[in-house]
């Protein structure tokens, strides 16, 4: 079978590009075709992904000024007219996540004063999308960042691979999560010698569907890692974390609830064969790599010669380019949805995949009224 045909994806988005002799026509037909495009982060890092939407689009980044006042507070400032236009707001999460959020509120607020007709949010990564479950006393802070957007203005929003599926039914408007699978795919197929001897690891159960749908267009096999390291002596848990002595505890009497048993991780282990082969752990965030790191140890220790990680967001946060620098993992492959500049002046063996060709076309489809299946064509809910 010719390896063109291995990849549906492959020729998705190969006529995305304008073609050369229309950008100047595109970029002076941009203000008057009823958009702009606009970045609601100042620092160069966060523009970067705006700069590249735009150029592709052939359009000029709106006139803004965003910036912190001295006592913290953020001030946004729109220097041109948007009345009766479609707003695109380009807005990339850096490591200050709460400032990058209420950047976005506020130029939508402003934007929505200023009478735009639509006013959509490019957030390829969504802040506070771990944090989309009830836990104990807590709260399922990604439904309320979802109110306070729409509260503000936003009509509509695109991102990228939300970390749970259901978070779309958090929104009371359209929400389109495009996929960056056919970018990190093609990758493996073009930038990965050999990669027809690898198989595809899930690090845990949880990420087995993922997995499973990597391993099935690329015709490869399937690992998934179970368990976790068992404790040494002088690890062992010594009960002050134990919870309290409940006294005068009262029960109704006639109340007996089944006694459910504790969970407890067995050994980890390998299910799937990895020996002498090339091992791809996926996931959609990398962050912590702490459970990365271990993953590509267990990897290593079964056999396999060469691991690379796959991931969408690269948050990359504390330590992280210094332990991925000092472990097993030969390379951490991630796209621009997160700037990530000064983790990879850190640690070469952080890789970069852009995916401004999809954001970017996804802007187009949507201001013309046209259909976003294409951006979908072969996609399914697991990938």
């Amino acid at each position: 079978m010719p390896r063109k045909l291995l990849l549906p994806y492959k020729s998705v988005f190969s006529h995305f590009r304008a073609p050369r002799g229309l950008h100047d026509a595109l970029a002076m037909n941009a203000a008057r075709s009823g958009y702009r495009v606009f970045s609601a982060n100042s620092t160069a890092a966060c523009t970067e992904l705006a700069k590249r939407i735009t150029e592709r689009l052939g359009a000029e980044l709106g006139k803004s000024v965003v910036y912190q006042e001295t006592n913290g507070e953020t001030r946004v400032e729109i220097k041109e007219s948007v009345r009766g236009q479609d707003i695109f707001i380009i807005q990339t999460i850096p490591r200050d996540v709460n400032t990058a959020v209420m950047e976005l509120l506020i130029m939508a607020y402003a934007l929505k004063t200023s009478c735009a007709r639509n006013i959509i949010g490019v957030i390829p990564y969504f802040p506070y999308s771990k944090q989309s479950k009830m836990r104990k006393r807590g709260s399922i802070v990604c439904k309320l960042l979802a109110s306070m957007l729409a509260k503000a203005g936003l009509t509509h929003i695109i991102t990228m691979d939300l970390h749970q599926k259901e978070i779309q039914g958090f929104f009371s408007f359209p929400v389109d999560n495009l996929r960056a699978s056919p970018f990190l795919i093609q990758y493996i197929q073009e930038e990965i010698p050999d990669y027809r001897n690898a198989v595809i690891v899930a690090k845990s159960p949880d990420a087995a569907k993922r997995a499973q749908s990597y391993a099935e267009r690329l015709r490869l096999g399937l690992a998934v890692i179970h368990g976790e390291a068992q404790c040494t002596e002088q690890d062992m848990d010594d009960g002050r974390h134990s919870p309290p002595m409940v006294k005068n505890a009262t029960v109704h009497p006639g109340l007996e609830l089944p006694l459910m048993m504790a969970k407890e991780k067995p050994p980890i282990t390998v299910v799937g064969d990895v020996g002498g082969r090339i091992a791809i752990i996926v996931d959609d965030i990398i962050d912590d790599v702490e459970s990365f790191v271990a993953a590509a140890e267990i990897l290593k220790e079964r056999g396999a010669y060469k691991i690379f990680v796959m991931a969408t967001h690269g948050l990359l946060s504390a330590d992280a380019p210094r332990l991925i620098e000092e472990s097993s993992i030969d390379e951490v492959v991630v796209t621009n949805t997160v700037p990530h500049e000064v983790q990879k002046l850190q640690c070469p063996k952080i890789k970069t995949v852009d995916i401004s060709l999809i954001l970017s076309e996804a802007i187009r489809r949507i201001h013309n009224g046209e259909s976003m299946a294409y951006l979908f064509r072969n996609i399914t809910v697991d990938d």
